[in-house]
């Protein structure tokens, strides 16, 4: 079992919400979208929280330009700056159409930008909700998957920053889901879990390989014991233990709520470590005084490469939660 230790570093009011996007720059946490009411996007602030140890403070930040209030979206940074795209926007829940335009946040004061295509002729994926982002931490972001106005996706698209051009890449394996998880290491991006619309997902990483465009796939014991449960609307990320390279998935919705989106399902509170050179799942433990509660439909970073910040989310009573915790290793 790895060990880890959590602290809460804030809880606010103006942080309650789920289905909101959280991208790490330095060491600032910068939070945006999300719902409160469901089927509600909340606000379009942009909220930071210093990570530096202590209590944080909660800083919100309002600029013009700016994306329009959503729920669903999904985020990555690149370079210093955060990349936003689509969502869903007002009560009908359709996904935000800005003809393939992707959301810029520069923290250095600039604000928000639209970088829209430079050929606007040229194909560009369809707007969605509920997908997922990673970037190569070069010139390029990755969006995968999600859910368009009817459906769900496994497509997976490239937008270098750059030269503002999407690039549609080789299709994820089926099935196609919402709330699917996606990271990058070492020229490949590692995806699992999801939603297909009847069951979660789960016993499978799927591995894409950035330089021959093509997927593989290792599965795994979805129990428990040996391996992650089947979940969505978790988390996927890369982190360094101890000076190995690992991938962390946590939390998540387990069991869907027969209520939709208008419920709380059953939620996971655990986490799990993939060592990516030894082919294994450990399982997380911690002896924290305190651990997050279990929840699903939040978003989660990673900080000095080896320390994960979780804010906000689902709980299993159907409430929005409004704290930020950081696990340390």
């Amino acid at each position: 079992m790895a060990k880890a230790e959590w602290k809460c570093i804030a809880e606010h009011d103006d942080l309650q919400r789920s289905s909101h996007v959280v991208s790490v720059i330095g060491r600032t946490a910068y939070i945006f979208g999300g719902e409160l009411v469901p089927r509600e996007p909340r606000d379009n602030k942009m909220f930071s929280t210093d990570l530096n140890g202590g209590d944080a403070t909660v800083n919100a930040t309002e600029s013009s330009p700016a994306p329009s209030p959503r729920v669903g979206s999904a985020s990555t940074t690149l370079n210093g700056r955060v990349y936003l795209f689509s969502g869903r926007g007002g009560t009908a829940m359709a996904p935000i159409d800005e003809a393939g335009g992707v959301w810029e946040y520069d923290p250095s004061g600039k604000g928000w930008s639209l970088l829209n295509q430079a050929d606007k002729s040229a194909p560009c994926p369809p707007a969605r909700s509920y997908h997922c982002m990673t970037s190569d931490r070069a010139t390029s972001i990755f969006l995968h998957a999600g859910c368009p106005e009817s459906g769900r996706l496994s497509d997976l698209w490239c937008f270098n920053v750059q030269e503002k051009k999407w690039t549609q890449l080789a299709e994820a394996p089926k099935p196609d889901r919402g709330g699917t998880s996606v990271c990058f290491f070492e020229g490949c991006l590692y995806r699992m879990n999801g939603f297909d619309g009847k069951t979660e997902q789960g016993g499978s990483l799927d591995v894409y390989d950035i330089k021959s465009d093509s997927w593989s796939t290792k599965d795994f014991s979805a129990d428990g014991e040996s391996g992650p449960e089947a979940r969505s609307v978790a988390a996927l990320l890369p982190v360094n233990v101890q000076g190995k390279q690992m991938l962390m998935t946590l939390f998540g919705e387990h069991d869907p709520s027969s209520l939709g989106h208008a419920g709380a399902g059953k939620m996971l509170g655990n986490w799990w470590l993939y060592d990516i050179r030894e082919d294994k799942w450990l399982k997380g433990g911690s002896d924290s005084a305190s651990t997050p509660a279990p929840r699903g439909w939040f978003d989660a970073d990673v900080v000095d490469q080896s320390k994960i910040v979780v804010a906000g989310g689902l709980s299993e009573t159907n409430e929005r939660l409004k704290d930020v915790w950081v696990l340390s290793f």
